[in-house]
């Protein structure tokens, strides 16, 4: 489970700048939006979130380009750079984080299990990318830990963009 205390300081960097932000997440399935909205006043800085789980579902809500899923697959720095550029461009936000991972089981030789990318995008058109391996912990500990992952991004992105 997300510390509330974690959730609570995203919001409160989120505020002081004054900005709007939203999630497109893939393996996170919702987590990094409900441990922000689970603390009363989150709509002031939470606009709306993505769950994108299925490679349709990041093409058709996020406009991730088919190309980009075919030449890099889901997991891919690419495909988290364009679901951040497009929870950006679908939302009222100014900062979108995106997740998109292998929690596991599974995973191969070149994207093995624990492999979670993320992208962070900013009004104005600027965006950077970051892939963690967490290794092979088991699906929850992949996803708590990408989840926390995001938040801190939302939380640095507000306090030194």
């Amino acid at each position: 489970m997300i510390a509330e205390a974690q959730a609570r300081a995203t919001l409160d960097a989120l505020k002081e700048r004054g900005w709007m932000a939203t999630a497109a997440e893939s393996c996170t399935g919702g987590m990094v939006m409900a441990a922000l909205t689970d603390i009363a006043g989150s709509s002031a800085v939470v606009d709306r979130g993505f769950v994108t789980y299925t490679n349709a579902a990041k093409e058709q809500m996020l406009g991730v380009r088919p190309e980009t899923l075919t030449a890099h697959g889901a997991v891919s720095e690419q495909v988290a750079r364009e679901m951040a550029e497009g929870a950006l461009a679908h939302s009222d936000a100014q900062v979108a984080v995106a997740i998109t991972g292998i929690a596991g089981p599974g995973g191969s030789e070149h994207k093995p299990e624990g492999r979670v990318c993320f992208g962070l995008a900013y009004e104005g058109g600027k965006t950077r990318t970051e892939t963690i391996e967490f290794g092979a912990k088991g699906r929850a500990k992949v996803r708590l830990a990408a989840a926390q992952k995001a938040l801190s991004l939302l939380e640095i992105a507000a306090t030194t963009v």
